[in-house]
């Protein structure tokens, strides 16, 4: 049946270089004090830039009448599309230095002015960039180097509408444009959801997610947007295609995972069948103190080996737990939570703390009330965890490199791999900058025989040189990540940032058949030049 909704009518501003709302930013006094932290940062943060200081020309191409209305050249838009979220992107905006920016942004409302728009494109060495929401933090949506003629963001938010449901197999037809808040506005009245919560959810859109096989909410079992897709409706320059609707088949390579993570080089995901969930009635959440940190690593594995299946089960370091207020006393703490739509959930959770407890973990349930309000940790970590990005972009007002990677490894691997991060892109923080760097570590997905550490690092740059001091640090971490067998990223994608680290994870045989997939789909070299492949 059709489904319809009311936009949510947000009407704040979206920041142009830096994350989220303009109006979620801390103010200089804010970065002030946040940079007294880190020792060696500027005295006074740096300005936000505006769009009027950048060097925008004039676009060397102009769209055909056809196509007119579809595109623009407002300077506003073209600086809001030159670049995603990450640390480097923050950094180069600040310092008026964020690269090439697009010639054009274009907004199709359909599939057919997708596949007219890469026509156009093909036949005229325009460089074709999808673009959802803008949150990538891995160099996914920009255009590096010179080697066409013009540069197209094409912007899918106006494919925002869920245009089926089926309710008997649980399921939506959704377009790829859509923002997370808007796709669940959407599904509300029906009482179901995605339930897909990255922390980009806000400032996401479905096809993104697709296209990076983003991870979500759940800490364990349905980890990756992956787990939901149901068919996917894919425009390349060779043709349209759209797989068939199946709960699971055996006949051959998947069609869907072709793409899934494709990052827009082989084709324009424009709408995708979606598993759909009842909405969650019974929550419960509760954290846990370690003191040792292994045997809380020990306590996680034990969780995630058990069918308790936590929506959440985070593990936080002590610097990590200091850091959002989850802990003062140098204890590291493990946040659990469940969910059902179906029944309470508060059993559940007491055995995963008993597990917890087993393993010397410090803690106690919630009282059964249908949904006991999380603690005070639990509270504490979701506020900061949601604040975060803001507060690194202040920091980065300050002049301090701070940024985040994560990765996956085997349980064998993690402790050894964890010291490493710890050792080895510490010391290449200290060369590059003259100051220890704060290195913290979180889990953010558990599995039966691994997990995803995810790194935040912390550190007074060079000023002027932020860049350059950031991607030594990566380039060390990506050393210690390869060394020890772990993937360059679990969810974030490769964007442009993690090609050396994908170019020696993927198999030889593998790149040859990607490559051949590239020249086959987009004969003209013309979608996100320089992801994934060649």
């Amino acid at each position: 049946m059709p489904a319809t909704a009311t936009d949510p009518g947000n009407s704040r501003t979206r920041s142009w270089w830096g994350w989220g709302y303009t109006d979620a930013h801390p103010d200089d006094a804010e970065c002030v004090e946040m940079g007294a932290l880190l020792p060696g940062t500027l005295a006074r943060p740096l300005p936000i830039p505006r769009v009027a200081d950048l060097a925008i020309g004039s676009p060397a191409v102009e769209p055909p009448p056809s196509l007119a209305h579809l595109v623009t050249a407002d300077p506003e838009a073209r600086a809001a599309h030159a670049m995603g979220k990450a640390y480097r992107d923050v950094i180069r905006a600040l310092r008026g230095r964020p690269g090439r920016i697009p010639d054009l942004v274009a907004r199709p409302t359909d599939d057919q002015e997708v596949a007219d728009l890469l026509d156009w494109a093909g036949a005229h060495q325009v460089a074709v960039v999808p673009f959802g929401g803008g949150s990538s933090v891995v160099g996914g949506v920009e255009y590096r180097g010179d080697a066409h003629r013009a540069v197209l963001s094409l912007d899918l938010t106006a494919m925002d509408r869920v245009l089926e449901i089926d309710a008997v197999s649980r399921s939506a037809l959704i377009q790829a444009g859509a923002l997370g808040p808007v796709l669940e506005e959407q599904l509300r009245p029906h009482g179901l959801t995605l339930r897909h919560f990255p922390q980009s959810f806000e400032f996401s859109t479905l096809g993104g997610w697709l296209a990076t096989r983003a991870g979500g909410h759940y800490a364990t079992v349905h980890t990756h947007i992956d787990d939901f897709v149901q068919s996917l409706r894919v425009v390349t320059p060779a043709g349209t295609g759209t797989s068939w609707r199946l709960p699971g088949s055996g006949a051959g390579p998947s069609p869907d995972r072709l793409f899934l993570g494709s990052e827009g080089a082989l084709g324009v995901i424009t709408r995708a069948w979606m598993r759909l969930q009842e909405r969650p009635r019974y929550k419960a959440s509760a954290s846990v103190a370690f003191t040792d940190f292994q045997r809380a690593l020990d306590a996680v594995r034990a969780i995630a080996r058990s069918d308790l299946a936590p929506a959440n089960c985070r593990l936080l370091d002590p610097g990590e737990a200091l850091l959002s207020g989850a802990s003062h006393d140098g204890s590291a703490v493990l946040v659990l939570g469940f969910e059902s739509a179906t029944a309470p959930v508060e059993d559940r959770l007491t055995i995963a703390l008993d597990l917890a407890r087993a393993h010397g973990g410090t803690g106690e349930a919630p009282k059964a009330n249908g949904g006991a309000p999380a603690d005070a940790a639990v509270s504490a970590w979701r506020s900061a965890f949601l604040r975060m990005p803001y507060l690194r972009d202040g920091l980065a007002r300050m002049g301090a490199v701070v940024e985040t990677f994560e990765t996956a490894a085997t349980w064998d691997r993690i402790p050894a791999l964890i010291d490493a991060v710890r050792t080895e892109v510490g010391a290449a923080a200290l060369k590059a900058t003259g100051h220890a760097a704060t290195i913290n570590c979180r889990l953010t997905h558990v599995y039966s025989d691994g997990a995803a550490p995810y790194f935040t690092v912390a550190v007074a740059g060079r000023p002027g040189d932020e860049v350059a001091v950031w991607d030594d640090i990566k380039a060390a971490a990506t050393d210690v990540l390869h060394r020890h067998r772990a993937t360059i990223t679990h969810h974030h994608a490769v964007g442009r940032d993690h090609r050396p680290g994908y170019d020696l994870q993927r198999p030889a045989p593998f790149a040859l058949a990607l490559r051949a997939t590239k020249n086959a789909l987009d004969p003209h070299g013309i979608l996100n030049p320089g992801v994934l492949i060649d």
